[in-house]
């Protein structure tokens, strides 16, 4: 009951404050966590082996520490006063989703585009992409800046959400501790091909079913949206798969499908360009209003599986008296 009533708190403070830039975020503090552990377990000349043996100890480390830590926190608040409790376990569900956080920093390219500054929305879109942005077109910027939010629609809102709902807080902060690690050292690249790779492989299983969840939310808020459900079941069907990752085009195909353009496509990491499929079929060239599109999307679908957990959790429990 206390957590369905957290995770409802939390959500609604999220949308309303999303992270603001003075306020200290236990998401920051693990990135730290995860480059100090990597200083002191990789080593140059490691062996590939051993290499994804110290890759597999940080991902142990670190996934302990981000579910030990609150759920000690929790345990000293509940101790003092149930109203604390509450009131920590309501700021910690805030602090882990990431809904708001996303819609401001892709807005930021959306706005840039709309004042017909494109060096102002490459330098934006650089803030929430992993790619190289200094050779993307207008076009390709608002691909990327969908694509974002599309893929993140289940990484930053969704998935947390789901794991709030299956254990609070502490499954909560593990699960951003596996996705911090992802996006720090899930390259396939010659520093992070071994050392990474534990980090990488847990994120797939991590990620597998919120994804998929994310993705049938999220065609039904095509329809709610007044977008093109039709096309985003289609486009799902698909291409869902059209990703070296297991997960990412399960969002990112409804996405393409609902707004009718295609996404994805070649990209460029590191000065080295990946060869990568398109998603979806361009009916039409994209254009910066879609970054508003996708995150109404966003919006939508994370609000479909947050009433839904929640509903969930009351039947489970019995209604709210339980």
């Amino acid at each position: 009951m206390d957590t369905a009533i957290a995770i409802f708190a939390g959500f609604i403070l999220d949308l309303l404050f999303g992270d603001p830039y003075w306020m200290p975020h236990p998401i920051r503090a693990m990135g730290a966590g995860i480059g100090l552990l990597e200083k002191k377990l990789r080593r140059p000349g490691q062996s590939p082996q051993a290499q994804f043996c110290s890759g597999l100890l940080l991902v142990c480390i670190m996934v302990l520490l981000s579910a030990l830590v609150p759920a000690a926190l929790l345990f000293l608040a509940c101790r003092i006063h149930p109203a604390a409790g509450i009131v920590l376990e309501s700021f910690m569900c805030y602090q882990i989703l990431a809904t708001k956080c996303l819609k401001t920093e892709s807005m930021k390219v959306c706005k840039a585009l709309r004042e017909g500054d494109v060096e102002k929305a490459r330098t934006a879109v650089s803030m929430i992409v992993g790619r190289d942005t200094a050779v993307l077109s207008e076009e390709g910027i608002i691909k990327a800046a969908v694509e974002t939010v599309a893929e993140n629609t289940s990484d930053g809102s969704i998935a947390p959400l789901c794991f709030l709902l299956l254990g609070g807080p502490v499954a909560g902060f593990a699960y951003k501790a596996v996705n911090t690690m992802d996006s720090m050292l899930g390259y396939k690249n010659e520093k992070y091909m071994y050392f990474g790779r534990a980090a990488a492989r847990l994120d797939d299983v991590a990620n597998f079913i919120p994804s998929r969840l994310a993705a049938w939310a999220m065609i039904a808020a095509s329809r709610l949206c007044g977008l093109d459900a039709a096309g985003a079941y289609r486009i799902w069907k698909r291409d869902r798969f059209c990703h070296a990752s297991p997960n990412s085009a399960q969002t990112e195909s409804v996405c393409a499908g609902a707004l009718g353009v295609a996404l994805a496509g070649d990209a460029v990491y590191f000065g080295k360009t990946v060869k990568k499929p398109f998603i979806g079929d361009a009916h039409r060239r994209v254009e910066a209003e879609d970054i508003v599109r996708a995150n109404r999307l966003l919006y939508v679908s994370a609000g479909i599986i947050w009433l839904a957990g929640l509903l969930l959790r009351w039947t489970l429990c019995g209604g709210w008296g339980l």
